[in-house]
């Protein structure tokens, strides 16, 4: 008996290592999604540039792959946050149990993405950061087309790449990686805003906005995007 239930034990603990792994293909599948959001945001700009009331239309299909994107994306974070949420549930029962993670996860994830909204697919971080960007390069270059675009005008787009400041207030050098905080409209380099983000996380502390004389007391990373016009500025200079 002693035997069997060491037996059990083993397989239970390597069926969850496969799913572990599972996950981490998709995590993976899941960066190059927003490698590829990227891309095509980079692509967005350059038509964007181009003056034609044509370009209208190729605008409006990178747009929609943006969304679809957005969705896929959507979709691998609900479907990781609820493996990981059954498999903590299974991981407490019986071995036998994990017989039935399949149609316990099956029937979660229908029921947690079926409850997501198309608020929540709007706000994706890089759909939000592709019109944005694309309308801000609209607005120097076709103001009618701008106003196609779906947001509001952003009121301090109009600044020359001179007047620009592409110094991170964090690490005092050029930026390479510029996120605009949408609370407050200061950049700051990727890699040394997000160090910062999870530092004060782990001491359970609030993060200010690290630009003297800024009110913004709470950074988080909700409210940080790309800025793909600086980053193309900075990569120009």
């Amino acid at each position: 008996v002693t035997n069997t239930i060491n037996q059990n034990t083993k397989d239970f603990n390597m069926s969850l290592s496969a799913v572990h792994s599972t996950l981490s293909s998709l995590k993976t599948c899941q960066a190059d999604i927003g490698t590829g959001m990227d891309i095509v945001t980079d692509v967005a700009l350059d038509v964007a540039e181009t003056a034609g009331t044509e370009n209208d239309a190729v605008l409006k299909k990178l747009e929609v792959m943006m969304l679809e994107c957005a969705k896929l994306d959507q979709e691998i974070n609900c479907f990781v946050e609820v493996v990981n949420c059954v498999t903590a549930e299974v991981r407490n029962q019986e071995p036998e149990a994990m017989f039935r993670l399949k149609s316990l996860v099956k029937e979660k994830f229908t029921e947690t993405h079926g409850s997501l909204s198309e608020g929540e697919l709007q706000n994706h971080v890089k759909l939000v950061s592709f019109k944005e960007n694309v309308r801000n390069v609209l607005k120097t270059v076709n103001p009618e087309a701008a106003e196609n675009m779906e947001e509001e005008p952003d009121e301090d787009v109009a600044v020359t790449q001179s007047e620009v400041n592409f110094t991170c207030p964090l690490t005092q050098v050029e930026m390479v990686n510029p996120m605009k905080n949408k609370k407050c409209n200061h950049h700051y380099d990727r890699d040394a805003i997000m160090g910062m983000i999870k530092a004060r996380q782990n001491q359970k502390k609030k993060l200010r906005c690290p630009v003297v004389g800024c009110g913004n007391t709470d950074v988080k990373q909700g409210d940080l995007i790309l800025d793909q016009i600086m980053k193309r500025q900075i990569q120009k200079r």
